[in-house]
C-alpha cells in the first residue's frame, strides 16, 4: 500500500461564509409558533385593506354591462344568401370540389365552406378571385341606395351646399 502523509499544520476550523448563525432570527414555522410569538410580543400583524383579492381583474358587473351594451351595436356583414348560392352553383356547373376551388384560389378549403353556409365576412378579393376562377360574375353585396332628398341637394333646385341660399340683389 501507497503510504500518505497528511500534511499538518493547516487550519481545518468551521468558516461561516454569509450570514452568521449568532445574528439569526428564530422564525416560526407553525401556527401555532406564530401565535406563541405574538402572545409574547415579537410579532406584529396589520390587516390591510382587500389584503388576498385580486379587484383589479374582477371589478363587478358595471364593466361586463358596458361590454353588453357595445356588442349590441356591432353587427358583422355575413355573406348575402344569393352571394353563397351563386358560388355553390357556379362551381357544381364546373364539376368542382370545395377543395378544388380552395386550392385554385390559393385559401383553405374551409374559407369556400364558409362563404357557401354564408357564415363567412365577404372579401372582396377573395370574391373577385373566385369570380375568375369559375367564369360567372357574383353579386357582391351592394352599397346602400342615397336617398332622393341628398341626391338632389347639391343640384341646382335652389338648394346650395353648405348653408342657406344666398340673397341676389
Amino acid at each position: 500500500m501507497p503510504n500518505t502523509t497528511i500534511q499538518t499544520g493547516q487550519d481545518w476550523g468551521a468558516v461561516n461564509v454569509g450570514r452568521a448563525s449568532a445574528n439569526r432570527v428564530n422564525v416560526p414555522k407553525s401556527a401555532a409558533g406564530v401565535s406563541r410569538m405574538k402572545a409574547m410580543g415579537l410579532v406584529q400583524t396589520e390587516r390591510k385593506y382587500g389584503a388576498g383579492e385580486n379587484a383589479s381583474a374582477h371589478s363587478g358587473a358595471g364593466v361586463n354591462a358596458r361590454k353588453i351594451e357595445e356588442s349590441d351595436d356591432l353587427k358583422i356583414n355575413k355573406v348575402d344568401k344569393n352571394l353563397s348560392k351563386a358560388i355553390q352553383q357556379a362551381r357544381m356547373a364546373k364539376k368542382m370540389t370545395q377543395k378544388e376551388l380552395a386550392t385554385k384560389i390559393n385559401e383553405k378549403p374551409q374559407v369556400v365552406g364558409e362563404y357557401e353556409n354564408g357564415k363567412a365576412v365577404p372579401n372582396g378579393q377573395i370574391i373577385s378571385r373566385m369570380e375568375r376562377i369559375l367564369g360567372v360574375k357574383l353579386p357582391r353585396p351592394g352599397k346602400k341606395p342615397k336617398s332622393k332628398e341628398s341626391a338632389t341637394a347639391g343640384t341646382a333646385g335652389g338648394k346650395t351646399r353648405g348653408g342657406p341660399a344666398k340673397r341676389r340683389e
